[in-house]
């Protein structure tokens, strides 16, 4: 007899969709009488969605065909899961999708804390109690701001700390630490304003920074006079920030060591407000009066300043509401703003790497004016520099600017806590950030390094492109450098296959504006929702394409349900009678179905596999 071969695509333990069909084994083809096969009318594979519980009618001729072919004889098993299978309700579905999401989103958090935090205890010299602000939809730049300014290491950032709460600022017993500005958001009774801490003036310790340069890994490469030109300029940089913070501000708040008493260098700064700020208010602020009855006695040697010395200590909060009683008092209140457009969410891109690959100056490229400081010195940017950007689209940014992240065995062996807080905050920076740009530079090679930024990056789920930054440098460049640059670069960070590429010269402002418009789209693909429909016809292609593996036992998986389940990063919830049968290397192919699908290009994409028995205990 005669016969002629046909694909089953309504076949249980093939992975399709159905779970009407229960034959054993799986065949790819079989043949059948020449007789019966007229009588089949078979459609194209199915590419519906994969939780259906309605079939139309004229499928019954086919599923009485298929019964005939295989018998009658079923596992109780197998009508125990399609019994179960045609129970399942959508919305509750939904609803353990969403607390699998949060249980894998809460199990994530414990594993990325991140570490550092008893370095930074240590380097600081008490705990700051953080408190929350109330809600405000002000935006920044209406804020009135108050710059905190005096000579190096007399506890400018720990009152900086203080009055915003937390430990935003590198507090460090050692001189010259901070050097950009940088702005918190502080309130006192009914007033808000802006915190501005500045670097010291002045008399830097010229000594420190020469031994911070000698050490420091990165300055190989550049000439020794250009090193010492580079720790001659520090001082004049570090001043040019305090001064546009003090330009800037309503309100000055000098701060002095009370314990070291008066010095030539508080001298010429008193000299300096009063000659060039004498419009503005100034409040002389006696810093390590922990002492009460001492404070007074330490504050009576600052009268000569000319300024009304009021002791204080950052530490532990000690006349702290007498200062802002006196600061607030020459503040205007600035009134809430009822238009809700202004409480519209600003996505935050946070600019990380390795030292000196040209982060300041893509953050000064961007916005147009030296907002941080830009040296050859390795480790110039210490604390992580938040700044309003609107681009030219009109679209508002948050950018944060971080220190350069070495290697942790680098940075132990270094013992400098100064580093050690630094790198820190980058990884926080990145935490609290939606697109993170990794740069690296265009002449040195991909390092291990990056590899280790770029799997942090991808661990916290953040939108991601990859900026490569002195692109002038590469000589002889075409029409296919780009290219073969890209394919390295993707070779080597296969992690962030995914992340798009982008070429900058930022140290002549070259391409610089690719970075928002590429983050842009990112952000917005990190934001998309798959509708369930779509997803499962995608899902069900790929399983037909490429069913799941069978064990030894002669097990295989199957899905029954598929939804995206968050966003920021799009996350999807695939419930299966068994998540073991679901292999990495199977997980990782349904990943890249999807992106060849569905696109999600610049976001990491969390695909959640849960058993349908376990999720049915835990409701």
């Amino acid at each position: 007899m005669s016969s002629s071969f046909f694909a089953l695509p309504l076949c249980k333990t093939c992975c399709f969709i159905s779970h009407l069909s229960k034959c054993s084994p799986p065949p790819v083809a079989f043949s059948l009488p020449t007789a019966i096969h007229p009588q089949l009318h078979l459609r194209k594979p199915s590419t519906a969605p994969l939780f259906a519980t309605n079939f139309s009618a004229d499928i019954s001729e086919v599923i009485e065909l298929h019964a005939d072919i295989h018998g009658q004889e079923t596992s109780s098993d197998g009508d125990q899961e399609d019994e179960e299978l045609e129970n399942f309700d959508a919305e509750v579905l939904e609803i353990e999708a969403r607390r699998a999401v949060k249980e894998f989103s809460d199990s994530l958090s414990r594993e990325l804390n991140i570490e550092g935090e008893v370095s930074k205890q240590k380097g600081t010299r008490g705990k700051q109690k953080k408190h929350t602000n109330p809600i405000s939809n002000i935006p920044d730049h209406l804020l009135p701001k108050i710059a905190i300014v005096g000579r190096p290491n007399v506890g400018k950032s720990a009152l900086f700390n203080r009055l915003v709460g937390g430990n935003r600022a590198i507090v460090v017993d050692e001189p010259g630490v901070t050097r950009d500005r940088l702005y918190g958001r502080s309130y006192w009774g009914d007033y808000e304003f802006m915190v501005v801490d500045t670097g010291g003036v002045l008399t830097i310790s010229k000594y420190h920074e020469e031994r911070a340069i000698s050490t420091t890994i990165g300055m190989e490469g550049i000439p020794l006079v250009s090193r010492e030109a580079a720790v001659a300029r520090m001082p004049s940089m570090v001043e040019r920030q305090a001064t546009v913070a003090v330009e800037e501000s309503s309100v000055i708040i000098f701060v002095v060591d009370g314990q070291a008493g008066l010095t030539a260098a508080d001298v010429e700064i008193g000299d300096w407000l009063r000659k060039n700020y004498s419009h503005k208010y100034i409040v002389l602020a006696v810093n390590k009066c922990e002492s009460p009855r001492k404070g007074t006695l330490q504050a009576s040697d600052f009268w000569g300043l000319g300024f009304s010395p009021l002791p204080i200590s950052a530490l532990s909060g000690s006349g702290t509401g007498d200062l802002l009683d006196s600061v607030c008092s020459q503040l205007k209140k600035t009134e809430h703003i009822e238009n809700p457009d202004t409480e519209e969410h600003v996505p935050s891109i946070a600019i990380v790497g390795r030292p000196n690959v040209g982060k300041s100056s893509i953050l000064n490229a961007l916005v147009g004016e030296n907002r941080t400081i830009v040296s050859p010195i390795s480790g110039t940017t210490r604390d992580a520099i938040d700044t309003e950007f609107t681009g030219p689209d009109g679209q508002k940014w948050h950018l944060i600017d971080t220190a350069g992240i070495r290697k942790k065995a680098s940075v132990a062996s270094s013992g400098s806590t100064t580093e050690a807080l630094s790198v820190n905050r980058a990884f926080r920076a990145i935490r609290r950030s939606d697109v993170v740009a990794l740069v690296i530079e265009a002449m040195a090679c991909i390092t291990e390094q990056d590899f280790k930024i770029a799997e942090q990056i991808e661990r916290e789920g953040k939108g991601c492109l990859i900026v490569v930054n002195k692109w002038d440098t590469i000589p002889n460049k075409n029409q296919q450098t780009a290219m073969f640059y890209e394919e390295d670069v993707r070779g080597k960070l296969r992690i962030l296959s995914w992340a798009p590429v982008v070429y900058s010269t930022a140290i002549e402002g070259q391409s610089v504006d690719k970075i928002t418009v590429t983050a842009g789209l990112v952000a917005k693909e990190r934001s998309r929702r798959l509708s369930t429909a779509t997803l499962n016809q995608v899902v069900s292609e790929a399983v037909a394409f490429k069913p799941p593996p069978r064990t030894r036992g002669g097990k295989r998986g199957r899905i029954y349900y598929c939804t995206q389940a968050a966003i920021r990063p799009p996350t999807f919830v695939f419930f299966v009678n068994d998540a073991k049968l679901f292999p990495e290397t199977y997980q990782r192919y349904m990943e890249k179905q999807l992106r060849s699908s569905a696109g999600f290009p610049g976001t990491p994409i969390r695909l959640l596999w849960r058993s349908r028995r376990k999720s049915e205990k835990n409701g």
